[in-house]
């Protein structure tokens, strides 16, 4: 039988160099301070309260039957999210319950070492109370600020996920950004990986709370990286794109 082999290159290239021997002395342990929990944000932009999770009131759904019910939904109905419901979602997939003092956060999602690499952007399409647009989360303060508004953002980000359309269906649309050096910090080279592994919890999370809320969720990998970077005004090096998830109400 013929041996069944992977071409060796660029992942090959990142499993090998990413292996925990080749982890290497990290910032941390060489007493460099660790990076912020969390990105500044202009005081000048608007900034939006979202309504406090334990207030929204959501759907009385079991977690066998999330998980049972969980499936990718690329087809949405008209129906807009409330801003509660936002908030919600926003809650489970990044929401921070405490603040340990200087040097975590701990969130609603598991990450290694508590580093949470992850901010979140969302492209707002229908969402009550909300102009169209791209807005941030501001996690520790659970609120949002925008990013850049207009109609036109959701054309241009459809076209960055390789002319999705139902990036534009979406009420909204999720994108995970990861600041590399938030987990390489602690964990040297091993850390890619594990932000790598975060997301996932991250995205799994937006399926099973968007099914308390009578909606749906499609994940997407494939989107130009450079593109949705420049969309987001962010270097793509230090700080870049990692994954991308639309929500809606199922019809």
């Amino acid at each position: 039988m013929e041996e069944w082999r992977v071409a060796r290159g660029t992942g090959k290239e990142f499993i090998e160099g990413t292996k925990y021997e080749n982890m290497g002395s990290s910032d941390q342990s060489r007493g460099l301070p660790q990076p912020p929990l969390e990105l500044p944000y202009d005081k000048s932009r608007t900034v939006v309260d979202l309504p406090k999770p334990p207030k929204v009131s959501v759907g009385d759904v079991s977690l066998r039957r999330a998980i049972e019910d969980r499936r990718s939904v690329r087809e949405y109905s008209d129906a807009p999210l409330t801003l509660g419901e936002l908030s919600w979602l926003l809650w489970c997939t990044q929401g921070v319950r405490e603040v340990a003092g200087r040097n975590a956060t701990l969130r609603n999602v598991p990450s290694a070492g508590a580093r949470h690499a992850f901010e979140t952007y969302v492209l707002v399409n229908r969402v009550d109370g909300l102009k169209p647009g791209i807005y941030r989360f501001l996690a520790t303060e659970h609120k949002l600020v925008e990013v850049e508004t207009g109609e036109s953002m959701a054309e241009k980000v459809s076209a960055a996920c390789l002319g999705q359309r139902f990036v534009k269906a979406s009420a909204a649309t999720f994108i995970w950004t990861a600041i590399p050096y938030r987990m390489a910090w602690r964990y040297g080279e091993r850390g890619y990986r594990y932000i790598h592994v975060d997301v996932g919890h991250v995205c799994q999370n937006l399926y099973l709370a968007a099914e308390a809320i009578g909606s749906g969720v499609c994940a997407i990998g494939a989107f130009n990286d450079d593109q949705l970077n420049g969309l987001l005004n962010i270097d793509g090096e230090e700080h870049f794109a990692i994954y991308v998830a639309t929500v809606g109400k199922k019809r």
